[in-house]
């Protein structure tokens, strides 16, 4: 684990942070442990250093996504294990994601639905780990868990896709999995969060669904673009039967719907092949 560096992202997280470090201390011998003080308020950074972490402080609040680019960025280890620093995670679990990194490229730590915290936000997630498994085609138990490890070179290549916000765990997890890379989602128990959540389940969970889109729009776009065709032509195309049975035409709308998915089917290719282009790219 000595080539491990620990990626902690911690907004005013000062009742946590402290024995999260020294928890990860005991739990293995890591190459580093850098905790990003995301502008915190409260004397996060100050417990981190004192548990032995290496502090890096946001000069304000940038984000969550920000504080991980930030720590990724810094890193000297050639894996990153990302936890967050709310003690919802154990940092027991640490050693057992990152010793799935000799099979798989990314090692998610899949919380079990009985230990995610409230009844809407397990809902939430369920709909969110739905749609993702039918975009991706591949079994998604837990989208948003901030706890993983992957190969920093990797995460590097799609640095730049991911957001500032909230977003960053579903970003990596979609980019990896359409990227073709090997995702392990290893089940782990997670406890209630000390504090406040700072995301807020409107808001932030609009904002993970069209991050949602927006990725795989990048690596798989027929994914969104064929359904959608699919719908408005169905529409189209029954609305039309339907005039000419009872009045004896076609009308302007049924004509438009079937124009419109005709549109969305060519747009989506033309996507597609760009997507396709970029991944050709990439390689050597």
């Amino acid at each position: 684990m000595e080539t491990v560096s620990v990626v902690v992202p911690a907004y005013n997280e000062s009742a946590s942070i402290g024995s999260l470090v020294s928890g990860l201390q005991h739990a293995g011998s890591w190459r580093e442990i850098i905790v990003v003080d995301d502008g915190s308020s409260d004397d996060t950074g100050a417990r981190a250093a004192e548990a032995g972490a290496r502090v890096i402080r946001h000069p304000y609040n940038k984000g969550n996504g920000a504080s991980v680019k930030t720590g990724i960025r810094n890193a000297d280890g050639a894996f990153i294990l990302i936890i967050d620093a709310d003690g919802q995670h154990r940092p027991a679990d640490a050693a057992r994601l990152v010793a799935k990194l000799s099979e798989y490229d990314l090692v998610v730590g899949a919380r079990t639905s009985a230990t995610q915290a409230g009844a809407a936000r397990r809902a939430g997630n369920a709909v969110l780990n739905g749609l993702a498994s039918y975009l991706t085609e591949q079994h998604i138990p837990d989208l948003t868990s901030g706890f993983r490890a992957a190969r920093r070179e990797y995460l590097l290549e799609f640095l730049h896709l991911l957001p500032n916000g909230f977003s960053t765990p579903t970003t990596t997890t979609l980019a990896f999995i359409k990227a073709g890379y090997s995702v392990r989602f290893e089940p782990i128990d997670a406890a209630a969060r000390q504090g406040a959540s700072k995301i807020k389940l409107g808001a932030d969970g609009l904002q993970f669904l069209v991050i949602l889109l927006k990725v795989i729009t990048i690596f798989s776009p027929m994914r969104v673009f064929l359904p959608m065709s699919a719908v408005s032509f169905g529409v189209g195309g029954a609305y039309a039967l339907w005039t000419i049975v009872t009045q004896s035409h076609v009308t302007n709308s049924s004509v438009l719907l079937i124009l419109l998915s005709v549109i969305i089917f060519l747009v989506g290719l033309v996507s597609e092949q760009i997507s396709s282009l970029r991944f050709e790219s990439r390689r050597p």
